[in-house]
């Protein structure tokens, strides 16, 4: 008996009785059921772009990037591959690691490890004589040393008449009236400030170290360090403005305890950038606000290019004819009108 039927887009007229004819079919409705499922995928992966692009937030992160990236290989189950004639197996012979040189110009402690005497004698009765060396570095820390600087000021007096006390003036201190030293600061900054370690955390150091330095102190240290630094700041701007390329972004910072504000206020810290690779440097402007007006404080000298993102609080420097405004290919969308 011969039947008719329609099987996926292809019209058959009659079922073949044969086997041959029907393994032929077969094989025909396989591969064009894995092109339809290739066509859906790419369909779906369109219908997934286009949805983005309409709905979410104008972002120049992609939340469905990972998902368009990664969910291939899970769409086409196992059992669904097509058969393959041949597989191609890949070796490789993998490289064994190896142990990096230490820098040449840190000390060396050198301990010698040699045979015992009786050792050193051949199996024929002569001596061996040394041939060379094998050396084998290890790397070790010794962990930091701390002490106490104490300024002497003998005092000198009459003693006849126990007045006219000479003593010697105190030398400039980085703090006055302060414990630290500068590389004590410098080392509470970078730890905090390069290294991200908190200051709760370096308070429980100097405790493990038998000092007692609580967190409020070292927060004085830090607005105090602010200060003196002010004069390397306005040397950092100077530097700066002498570079002919400069990029600027800003980024929201959460503040808390700032005076006649909420700790849920959002304020924002501007950095810029310059490229020359002598000279490079990285300056960090903390403002409460997003306006315009702080890119204009730092930047009212500057000649050159600036390089920035769509956001128009740096639209006055189309009017400003020293400078040449540039855009960034990540942030293209917000330069076409």
């Amino acid at each position: 008996m011969r039947l008719g039927y329609n099987i996926g887009m292809k019209e058959v007229a009659v079922l073949p009785t044969s086997v041959p004819e029907l393994h032929a079919l077969i094989a025909s409705l396989q591969e064009e059921n894995a092109q339809l499922k290739q066509q859906y995928l790419r369909v779906l992966e369109q219908f997934k772009l286009a949805q983005q692009r309409r709905f979410s937030r104008s972002s120049e992160s992609n939340i469905l990037q990972m998902e368009l990236q990664f969910d291939e290989a899970e769409a086409v189950l196992p059992e669904e591959l097509p058969p393959e004639d041949n597989t191609i197996t890949v070796t490789y012979t993998r490289n064994k690691p190896k142990r990096r040189t230490l820098p040449a110009d840190l000390p060396r402690e050198m301990i010698e490890h040699d045979i015992p005497e009786q050792d050193k004698q051949c199996a024929c009765g002569c001596m061996k004589q040394r041939i060379g060396e094998e050396v084998t570095e290890q790397l070790e820390i010794i962990p930091a040393v701390l002490k106490v600087i104490a300024h002497v000021r003998p005092k000198y007096a009459c003693n006849r008449c126990d007045e006219g006390v000479s003593i010697a003036a105190m030398p400039k201190l980085f703090l006055p009236k302060s414990m630290a030293t500068p590389s004590l600061v410098a080392h509470t900054l970078i730890s905090k400030y390069q290294d991200h370690l908190p200051l709760y955390r370096q308070e429980k150091i100097w405790q493990r170290m038998g000092i007692e330095i609580p967190r409020n102190t070292v927060c004085g240290w830090i607005m105090n360090a602010a200060e003196v630094c002010m004069p390397m700041r306005e040397a950092l701007i100077n530097t700066l403005l002498a570079s002919d390329y400069i990029q600027a972004d800003e980024t929201t910072v959460q503040v808390m305890g700032e005076e006649d504000r909420k700790n849920t206020a959002t304020s924002y810290m501007w950095v810029y950038r310059s490229a020359k690779p002598d000279k490079k440097v990285i300056l960090f402007d903390y403002r409460k606000t997003r306006q315009a007006c702080w890119p204009k404080e730092i930047l009212h000298d500057f000649k050159g290019y600036l390089q920035t993102d769509g956001y128009n609080g740096y639209d006055w420097v189309e009017d400003n004819p020293n400078i040449i405004h540039l855009g960034c290919m990540a942030h293209a969308r917000g330069f076409v009108s």
